[in-house]
């Protein structure tokens, strides 16, 4: 029998790229829904393509204008809609490549149900962690790690025993300001932080590795995955993006993930777990390569990584705090409403005034987080004028 697969987010660019692994899977994998925030036209596109019947769109208005395109199948729309998606699609698996915190409902909706997940929104671990990690355990649904990092530390980990691992160590590639001064990095473009030297991604995404907070986000997702406290989880640049990310051990040694960076690789992984399959990924060509370097970071010029981890630290509804002032500094950063520089100052003024408070429940982070876009959406406003 098939893998039942829903992903959310299908036009994104995990998304995408997922359609792509689901298309070689050899009826191994059959969609059961695919959802997008309002990108209506690709996204029924994709339901005609893979013959799916129902799809969700999370922008009400999107969901009018795709079902009068699209007579032949269901759309739901808004964020119940999208929850009535997760619930009654029948799905064995759900690959949730939502962007930013919208992703933490479907999350909490598919464990909930003892759904497996593959889990490419970073923010649902980020904002829930806590709640969500003890959700699956309860439920006994797996979270299956699509981030190349997280999937990377899943695969080495699973090789060795308790207790064996003494840290982690995520790579990241430096994004396209690597090298540069906190003084380079003034009057950055929008155009500059979009253009990521290694991966393709979207635009929140993009900024958030030029800033470093991607990574930032990674560490306290890796907290959680991966049940390691912070002092034991270490970020390295690695400009090639080859060193996926390694974990040393109690005795000295090492142990890396590498490949070519193409992101259908740790999707192919996930989605057909614990299994491997063949992607048409060229192999990867050490000699090619010639040379792979590691850097430190440089936390003056990149703050953010330091503020996630000060937030991991603080746990708490401070990382739900953090996730928000990010995702409304990018926003405007985006906008053009503030410098390149600004993103991290928002967070920072964000964390100082809404200090973490103990999570008792969902609902208090989606307080948090409301409580936090006001705050981020004033600073922004007082910087811009």
């Amino acid at each position: 029998m098939p893998r039942r697969l829903l992903v959310l987010g299908s036009t994104g660019s995990i998304g995408t790229q997922a359609l792509d692994v689901v298309s070689r899977a050899e009826g191994e994998l059959e969609l059961v829904g695919l959802s997008a925030e309002r990108s209506w036209e690709p996204l029924v596109a994709q339901a005609r393509d893979t013959g799916v019947t129902r799809i969700a769109l999370a922008d009400a208005d999107a969901a009018a204008q795709a079902a009068d395109a699209w007579p032949d199948g269901e759309v739901l729309g808004g964020a119940e809609g999208l929850m009535r998606l997760v619930l009654e699609a029948g799905a064995d698996l759900v690959l949730n490549a939502l962007v930013g915190s919208a992703g933490l409902g479907p999350t909490v909706a598919t464990l909930g149900e003892g759904i497996d997940l593959a889990l490419a929104n970073k923010e649902s671990l980020v904002v829930g962690g806590e709640l969500v990690t003890a959700l699956a355990e309860a439920t006994g649904a797996q979270i299956l790690p699509v981030d190349s990092e997280h999937s990377a530390l899943f695969q080495l980990l699973a090789a060795e025993p308790p207790g064996a691992a003494e840290k982690l160590v995520l790579t990241a590639s430096g994004g396209p300001f690597r090298g540069r001064t906190r003084a380079d990095l003034t009057h950055v473009t929008v155009d500059e932080a979009l253009a990521h030297p290694t991966w393709s991604m979207g635009g929140k995404i993009s900024i958030d590795s030029a800033t470093l907070m991607n990574k930032g986000l990674e560490v306290i997702e890796a907290h959680h995955l991966f049940g390691v406290p912070y002092d034991r989880i270490d970020v390295v640049v690695h400009p090639q993006s080859v060193v996926h990310s390694m974990i040393t051990l109690v005795d000295g040694a090492a142990l890396a993930h590498l490949g070519n960076p193409d992101m259908r690789a740790p999707i192919a992984y996930a989605l057909h777990h614990p299994d491997r399959v063949r992607v048409p990924i060229a192999p990867l060509d050490l000699a090619a390569h010639g040379a792979l370097t590691f850097e430190a970071v440089d936390s003056e010029a990149f703050p953010c990584l330091q503020l996630a981890r000060e937030a991991g630290i603080a746990g708490g509804t401070a990382p739900c705090v953090l996730n928000a002032a990010n995702e409304v500094a990018v926003h405007a950063f985006l906008t053009g409403r503030i410098a390149f520089l600004e993103i991290a100052e928002v967070i920072a003024s964000t964390l100082d005034e809404l200090p973490g408070e103990p999570i008792r429940a969902f609902e208090t982070l989606y307080a948090a987080d409301r409580e936090a876009r006001e705050v981020a959406g004033d600073l922004v406003a007082s910087q811009a004028s």
